[in-house]
């Protein structure tokens, strides 16, 4: 299993912002402290406007230099838009290894999956996800699916991939919650499972694994997942209720795909998140 992270998307913060610099930290000083799993370790590569412009318009990466906060959850850092690069360059390289039969989890900040074509918001400013799925599709792989476990709906990412043949987005999600999308399926190719707040934990399960045996049923020959561990029943941003071994589960589900797969970090936002990313890390691994 490899990891790819960089002590430097720690580097950005803002006092009592819930995206802060210990979610990757702890994560990382925890799977470095840990026995149950060998993990090997690598740095995120540099990441081509190539690839970026792919899912993200010119003018959007303009945006990015500029010193203006694009919301008031999603500041604009000094050097973001070299931060999520690197979240970008994380994805490529997990890509990269899922395609040479590797497992790879990329545990970098700031997250992506709201990134719109031309938008940054709810704490992301690149979408990783989508990029790396466009461009696995540029390398050669038919079919890609998307698979989005956080608790808040994807919405740049839907944004980016609708409609796109050979792509396909399977996101499960609160709703009503933010960003307020998903309460439905849109275009041909993305297929929203909306879960109610507080909704017990075992049925929340039966709707991930509904999800799970759509996306089987498109026959992807490649994996993208958005990692986001904020459906835990402990997480302060929803109203999820999802335990360390539903991620365990998830990450075993992912495995018996038997397709090549890579994850994303994503949301997560309390103290259990590195408990959380090593229970779907064994899963992954088997």
């Amino acid at each position: 299993m490899t990891i790819i992270t960089d002590s430097r998307c720690t580097e950005f913060s803002a006092p009592g912002h819930p995206e802060g610099p210990e979610r990757v930290s702890r994560t990382v000083d925890w799977l470095k402290a840990q026995d149950q799993l060998p993990l090997s370790w690598e740095l995120p590569p540099a990441a081509a406007d190539s690839a970026i412009l792919r899912a993200h318009t010119p003018r959007h990466l303009q945006q990015l230099q500029l010193p203006y906060d694009f919301d008031g959850d999603t500041p604009a850092y000094p050097r973001i838009a070299d931060h999520a690069r690197r979240s970008v360059g994380g994805a490529l390289r997990a890509l990269a290894a899922a395609r040479a039969g590797q497992a790879a989890f990329s545990l970098l900040r700031p997250p992506g999956h709201h990134a719109t074509p031309e938008r940054a918001m709810g704490f992301c400013y690149l979408n990783s996800i989508a990029i790396a799925a466009l461009e696995a599709q540029a390398a050669g792989a038919r079919r890609v699916a998307v698979f989005d476990f956080d608790v808040h709906h994807g919405n740049g990412t839907e944004d980016i991939l609708l409609d796109k043949p050979g792509l396909a987005f399977f996101s499960i999600h609160q709703y009503p919650a933010y960003p307020g999308t998903g309460q439905g399926n849109r275009g041909g190719n993305c297929f929203n499972f909306p879960v109610r707040p507080d909704l017990p934990r075992d049925q929340y399960r039966a709707i991930l694994a509904r999800a799970l045996g759509e996306l089987k049923n498109f026959r992807p020959d490649l994996v993208a997942v958005s990692a986001g561990f904020d459906a835990y029943r402990g997480d302060p941003l929803a109203h999820g209720t999802l335990e360390a071994e539903d991620y365990y589960w998830l990450g075993e589900s992912v495995r018996q795909l038997q397709v090549p797969a890579f994850s994303v970090l994503e949301g997560g936002y309390s103290a259990d998140l590195p408990e959380l990313v090593l229970a779907y890390l064994r899963g992954l691994n088997g």
